[in-house]
């Protein structure tokens, strides 16, 4: 089995975490693969940005067909999901989507912590997207003073924490720790942890294993003729999208 982790971002340091933690939580047999965004931004943090990720995810996604059985978005907005999942031959999972429909099996209720205010609401219009918002206890923002921050992310463990046990004081059976570059923080953290931690980046792959193994086929969308053809995108997206 070959698992595609599509990073939208630019920078190859994500995809690098991503793919670390990928292969930790992978069944023996499956190799993943990393592929990183050619073009875009070097994080995305507004919906500005997510929307040029989105160009670019698709693009990546586009340039696998036929060496992949399965795709993750490493990405933590999930950015095209839907848009892949529409157009791509094969099975397309988004890690947050994967982790908040985990949290779903664990209990009732459910916490999510994310980094960074700017992006605070993009997390809750997702959980509200999926229909669980229902099932959120809380939602923690840990502040950043920029990117770099991010990706240092031992600096943001005791903030984590807190943040979590404050969720499981509200009710939540887990708590996701949303975002790729962090996606190692739940299992450094669980022995410290008040309450289970779950990340994307874990639960998306054992959830992609699971649909390739159940021979799940993706059926793309028939787009409309069209005398004009795609003009400005890779050849392999204009493929897909002209059928």
């Amino acid at each position: 089995m070959r698992i595609l982790v599509a990073n939208a971002n630019t920078t190859q340091m994500v995809t690098d975490a991503v793919v670390a933690e990928a292969l930790r939580h992978a069944s023996p047999g499956t190799d993943i693969i990393g592929a990183t965004a050619g073009f875009g931004m070097g994080i995305v943090s507004t919906e500005a940005g997510n929307a040029v990720a989105g160009h670019a995810a698709l693009e990546l996604l586009a340039r696998h067909v036929g060496q992949v059985d399965a795709a993750i978005l490493a990405i933590s907005f999930d950015t095209a999901l839907a848009a892949a999942q529409e157009l791509m031959p094969f099975p397309v999972v988004g890690m947050t989507a994967a982790a908040l429909h985990t949290a779903c099996l664990m209990g009732r209720r459910f916490g999510l912590v994310s980094f960074g205010d700017g992006s605070r609401l993009m997390y809750l219009d997702m959980v509200q997207a999926s229909g669980l918002g229902g099932r959120m206890v809380g939602h923690e923002v840990v502040g950043l003073e920029s990117a770099a921050a991010y990706l240092d992310t031992t600096r943001l463990d005791a903030a984590v924490l807190e943040a979590a046990s404050r969720l499981r004081d509200r009710g939540a059976t887990s708590v996701i720790i949303a975002g790729a570059a962090t996606s190692c923080m739940a299992m450094r953290l669980q022995a410290s942890a008040t309450v289970q931690l779950l990340d994307g980046v874990g639960c998306a792959v054992r959830l992609a294993e699971v649909l390739v193994g159940l021979g799940v086929k993706a059926t793309p969308a028939r787009p409309l003729a069209n005398a004009n053809p795609p003009l400005g995108l890779g050849n392999a997206l204009s493929t897909l999208l002209t059928g």
